[in-house]
């Protein structure tokens, strides 16, 4: 079977260069000088290749652009169900086991008046903060239970390819879902050694110093880009004491 070329590509091409061709003749008529209007075509025909690389890297350039705008939403589009779903509960109950946090609690109690200058200011401060976390055994299972009744979601994340432009987020997932496993082959979490207890709180701090840095990156873009989602986050944000939903 053969191809059909009557494309709308190569009808525009077809229609563009008789319109072309309608033009010079139109000159060479009015002005009678065939000469010139020889001259002025392979003039054209010659700065040709330039336009077509000027047009090129320009389109390119904005097609980039573009893209990595849509990517970008996709991902925090991404980041926020987490943090709805699985993050901001999970941040709740380790930083309720953090006995430092008092130190950047106001910190972290993210309001309308802060700029990007302030969050960079926080996040230069959390780079040295230690997220110690102080957990018993008998605190553990709760933790194992909400985190492998999440498995399944945080699975369907790991699937969505968006996050491989997003290292340090697919790097909490990682570190979420090794702790899981951690977790869920103890299965009984009675007679642990001080040693186990000590490898488990390792796992659990490194998913509590990611999770608080995701968490303060996504305020940032939230307040940037979505105040009404804004507001939302402050009236549930996991290091305020006295954050409401209700709106006062």
């Amino acid at each position: 079977m053969r191809p059909n070329l009557r494309t709308w590509e190569v009808q525009l091409g077809v229609t563009l260069v008789a319109l072309s061709v309608a033009v010079y003749t139109v000159k060479y008529l009015l002005l009678n000088d065939l000469e010139g209007t020889c001259l002025y075509i392979f003039n054209a025909i010659g700065f040709l290749p330039i336009n077509v690389l000027l047009v090129t890297l320009i389109l390119n350039e904005l097609l980039s652009i573009r893209s990595k705008r849509e990517r970008l939403e996709k991902l925090n589009m991404v980041i926020g169900t987490f943090f709805s779903e699985v993050g901001t509960g999970l941040l709740t109950y380790l930083s309720n086991h953090d006995p430092d946090l008092p130190e950047i609690r106001e910190d972290l109690i993210v309001t309308e008046a802060w700029t990007p200058e302030m969050f960079s200011v926080v996040r230069d401060r959390l780079r040295d903060y230690r997220y110690g976390i102080t957990i018993s055994c008998a605190d553990m299972p709760e933790l194992c239970q909400y985190l492998t009744n999440q498995r399944e979601f945080l699975l369907r994340l790991l699937e969505n390819p968006v996050l491989l432009e997003h290292e340090s987020f697919t790097d909490l997932l990682r570190a979420v879902f090794h702790l899981t496993e951690e977790l869920e082959w103890r299965g009984d979490f009675t007679g642990l050694p001080a040693s186990d207890i000590a490898h488990l709180t390792g796992d659990i701090e490194r998913v509590y110093g990611r999770l608080t840095r995701e968490w303060l990156d996504y305020m940032e873009y939230l307040k940037r880009n979505y105040p009404y989602l804004f507001s939302l986050a402050m009236r549930s944000n996991p290091f305020d004491e006295t954050a409401s939903p209700v709106v006062q």
